[in-house]
């Protein structure tokens, strides 16, 4: 599951806004409640992480899935 947080003032995965199946899904509901310009994906150990910036490349949110297995 794709889960999107929006940053809440004190922590960039601070306020949980949606979960859905596909990274599309994921992508779309960022765009429409967040409203971010940039998008890093980065992969770490089981967890790939997409990192949601604005146009001034200040953090406004992240979007997370968890794998299986290892890298």
């Amino acid at each position: 599951m794709w889960k999107v947080f929006k940053y809440n003032g004190e922590y960039i995965q601070g306020t949980f806004i949606s979960k859905h199946s596909s990274e599309n899904a994921a992508l779309k509901a960022a765009k429409k409640s967040i409203g971010h310009t940039h998008t890093e994906k980065k992969k770490v150990n089981n967890e790939i992480r997409i990192w949601l910036d604005s146009i001034e490349h200040t953090p406004m949110g992240v979007i997370i899935k968890n794998t299986r297995g290892s890298n």
